[in-house]
This record gives C-alpha cells, sequence and structure tokens, in this order.
C-alpha cells in the first residue's frame, strides 16, 4: 500500500513495482520469442510515453504493453486499464524515427499473473493499419 505521508515507502513500492515491470517484460520477450517473433526494441521512450517491446513477425511490425498483475483478473477490467492512446501516440513517434514502412502495425497486450500462462490479446484495440 503506498503511504503519501512517509515519501521512503512509496519509493519503495515504486522500485519494486518497477522490478516486477522489467521481470514481466522479460518474460513476456521471452514468451514472444518462442512463438516465432523478433524483439526490435525494449522500452522504447519519448515525450508521448513508453513502448515496452516493440516486435516483428512476418510483415508486422507489433506494439506490445505488457502488464504484470498480482492475480489473473477479468481480462476486459484489465484491459480498459491500459491506455490506448499514449501508446499509439508513442508508436506513431517510433515509426517516424525508424524505417518500417510498408509494414502492417499493431497493438498487441500481454497480460501476465503468477502461476498463469501469458494472456497475449492480438491487436487488442482493433486498429491494425499500415506504416
Amino acid at each position: 500500500m503506498r503511504s503519501r505521508s512517509n515519501p521512503e515507502v512509496s519509493s519503495v513500492a515504486r522500485r519494486s513495482a518497477e522490478r516486477r515491470g522489467r521481470a514481466g517484460e522479460v518474460l513476456a520477450a521471452v514468451y514472444l520469442l518462442l512463438k516465432g517473433y523478433r524483439i526490435v526494441t525494449r522500452r522504447f521512450r519519448c515525450r508521448a510515453g513508453e513502448i515496452d517491446l516493440v516486435a516483428k513477425k512476418r510483415n508486422w511490425l507489433i506494439f506490445v504493453e505488457v502488464k504484470s498483475r498480482v492475480s489473473g483478473t477479468d481480462i476486459e477490467t484489465a484491459l480498459a486499464g491500459v491506455n490506448r492512446a499514449r501508446i499509439a501516440s508513442a508508436a506513431q513517434i517510433f515509426l517516424t524515427r525508424a524505417e518500417h514502412s510498408g509494414r502492417d502495425v499493431r497493438i498487441d497486450v500481454i497480460f501476465l499473473a503468477p502461476g498463469k500462462w501469458p494472456h497475449h490479446i492480438k491487436n487488442a484495440f482493433g486498429e491494425a493499419g499500415r506504416a
């Protein structure tokens, strides 16, 4: 639980969440590699935000959001919590900085929960397009 009155506690909680997030991103990357994807970059950061993973498979360029959960919550509820606009904006910036023209692009989400297989939602927002 985050404490506003004690910055040390919130700092520890933030660092712990950061470690869990990084571990989740590594697990998601390995999962994608095993499914035949190639990881282009991890943790792409720009003024619009961060994209956890960028991957390629066939003619697709995929922007992947990784969500680690303490429990296997309802996927629809968890998906609603994903900041779609932030990911799309960061993806647009990524596309201007890298040569990926002619590829189909989409946003996937991978949910992770302890003791469960990763839940991979391809084209999570149904807005695939072309770079």
